[in-house]
């Protein structure tokens, strides 16, 4: 008889249990349907040796700590720049020419940020990039334009380039 007791309980219990998941469901395809990656709306310039930031964001911000990001260059046939699947970067999927030079920024996933850091920039970076959240079918395009940027600063008092 007791027997009977537990499985009353176990089953008052599942529907609701049940609402809420499906509930949660809802909610989260409903939100997730509605993001956009968004970057910038100009090309990124750099110059050679620098290290710089392609910026991508997810609007609304949500949490993507626990999905798959990709950035990746079309252009090239070994396409990925950096892979991170949930706590794990996948360098052994990454073209060789961007090994050890990009990152991103970890403590950012929760609030959408997926932007890129990319050192010691070479010529042969420029192009086109994309970061991608594969699971949200949601991508965003970057071009970035490498060269030699010259610098020159006025002095304001006294009208001469420095």
């Amino acid at each position: 008889m007791a027997h009977q007791t537990y499985r009353l309980s176990f089953l008052s219990l599942l529907g609701p249990l049940l609402s809420a998941l499906v509930l949660n469901l809802l909610l989260t395809h409903s939100c997730r349907g509605h993001s956009q990656l968004i970057g910038p709306s100009r090309s990124i310039l750099a110059g050679i040796g620098d290290d710089i930031i392609l910026p991508c964001h997810l609007k609304p911000v949500m949490n993507i700590n626990a999905e798959t990001i990709e950035w990746t260059r079309p252009d090239l046939k070994e396409r990925f720049v950096h892979v991170r699947r949930p706590g794990l970067d996948l360098v052994n999927v990454q073209n060789p020419s961007y090994k050890g030079r990009t990152s991103l920024f970890p403590h950012e996933l929760k609030q959408g940020n997926i932007s890129l850091k990319l050192s010691k920039v070479q010529l042969s970076d420029q192009g086109t990039y994309v970061c991608d959240i594969p699971v949200l079918n949601k991508n965003s395009s970057i071009r970035l334009v490498v060269g030699k940027l010259t610098h020159s600063v006025t002095d304001v008092d006294v009208g001469n380039i420095i």
